[in-house]
């Protein structure tokens, strides 16, 4: 239940328009709603402002289906991450409107439109293979009602791609950098800006990197003051994190 629909059951009790037994049976699933396999936290939204998000890894398709059709009953806006397309057309079956990003692996459905702020969010990708975790954070930004610049493709060892677009990326209010290999860019791209950098290190890379391990511990020793990192191919938790200060 989000923040309007509680305040339209308490003007209707006021109103007198529903007495209190009915209200009750209305706030039965406030906190949460347990479908046996999930417990859906359907106060999320009114403790931190964010609704609960679907992490499809390690999910049924039965088992998403049922998620997104409770939700839907609160014509919320829903986004599911780390899906299939076989995810996908189940959820299709069920909702004609859903939206499939193939490179971020996310299904988005949208009931409510949200006010969108003057700054915007830029998501930086060091390589075209960093691009579907880049995807995740830039789909969950603007699933949260932000305006995002992709800039895809500027990494270390053509730095002079970076440089090109500096302009465009230091308008931003909060800047996404996504990089594997060494994990460098995130470093780079916060000498460079006045803004708060999220890093986000991927498992791409040869053998030394350790799926991921190696950017994600040079991106932790940075020395670029104002860099914060997320965890490894963690594309959720930056766009999240960058929606939270676009939108303070």
């Amino acid at each position: 239940m989000n923040p309007e629909e509680l305040k339209k059951i308490l003007e209707e009790v006021r109103a007198g328009k529903l007495n209190i037994d009915e209200a009750i049976g209305r706030l039965k699933d406030f906190s949460y709603k347990d479908l046996g396999h999930t417990k859906i936290d359907t106060h999320r939204e009114l403790r931190t402002g964010y609704p609960e998000v679907i992490f499809c890894s390690g999910k049924t398709v039965s088992q998403l289906r049922d998620i997104v059709s409770y939700m839907l009953e609160g014509n919320n806006n829903i986004l599911a991450t780390r899906a299939t397309e076989e995810m996908f057309d189940a959820v299709r079956q069920i909702c004609a409107d859903a939206e499939f990003n193939a490179l971020a692996r996310t299904i988005t459905i949208r009931r409510k439109e949200l006010k969108i702020p003057e700054t915007n969010v830029s998501v930086v990708s060091a390589g075209t293979s960093d691009i579907p975790v880049a995807e995740e954070a830039a789909v969950t930004a603007e699933f949260f009602g932000n305006k995002v610049d992709r800039v895809y493709d500027v990494g270390v060892a053509g730095i002079h791609r970076l440089y090109d677009k500096l302009d465009k990326i230091r308008k931003s209010r909060v800047i996404v950098v996504v990089a594997g290999m060494e994990g460098a860019l995130p470093s780079i791209v916060k000498g460079l800006v006045d803004k708060p950098v999220i890093a986000v290190p991927t498992s791409i890379g040869y053998g030394a990197n350790f799926n991921g391990l190696s950017a994600l511990l040079g991106m932790l020793t940075s020395c670029a003051s104002g860099v914060t990192v997320v965890n490894i191919d963690n594309g959720f938790g930056a766009g999240f994190t960058a929606s939270m200060i676009n939108r303070m």
